[in-house]
């Protein structure tokens, strides 16, 4: 069995984990989160520790995966995740108008985006813009959507870009 696997998943007070044969459903303070069954893995639930089974001759890595997704699961419903951007550059900011996310990076019109299902976004200044959220793989992908309408550029580093993103800035050419 996988070394990720082997190890134990202790479950915070307020977070129950249900498996069945459709997948395993995961309920804490902050909501519900569902993935689907993966072969030959299971969960057991014993005093608030939950272990991964591989059944025996099944695939090692579903395992560890299983395990990962867990482990995922029960921090995103317990603590919940965030995800920090900054906005870098002369008249770039951003801005809350219901659940719309109102961005001016510097195009002749204002962008706009509206934040998913299960994902709040927040702005606690005009050049930061926080995506918190239960579903780690949710948060991360609203904060890539996000910085993928203006990624930092490579000569004055001026764009969207993950909080303590290091950009390696080029030299400009010289003639």
């Amino acid at each position: 069995m996988s070394r990720v696997a082997k190890q134990p998943i202790t479950l915070p007070k307020g977070v129950e984990i249900t498996s069945n044969a459709n997948g395993i459903t995961v309920k804490g303070p902050k909501g519900t989160l569902a993935t689907h069954a993966l072969p030959g893995a299971s969960v057991s639930i014993d005093n608030g520790v939950a272990n991964i089974a591989v059944a025996e001759g099944a695939d090692d890595k579903f395992g560890g995966t299983l395990r990962a997704l867990l482990a995922n699961m029960v921090k995103g419903v317990s603590d919940g995740y965030e995800r920090k951007l900054e906005l870098v550059g002369v008249g770039y900011r951003a801005s809350m108008a219901g659940k719309s996310l109102n961005i001016a990076l510097g195009f002749s019109h204002p962008v706009v985006f509206d934040a998913p299902e299960g994902i709040s976004i927040e702005t606690p200044s005009q050049t930061e813009i926080l995506i918190k959220g239960t579903d780690k793989q949710r948060v991360g992908e609203v904060a890539a959507k996000i910085r993928a309408i203006r990624p930092p550029e490579p000569y004055k580093g001026k764009g969207v870009r993950y909080s303590g993103e290091k950009i390696t800035l080029k030299e400009a050419k010289k003639a």
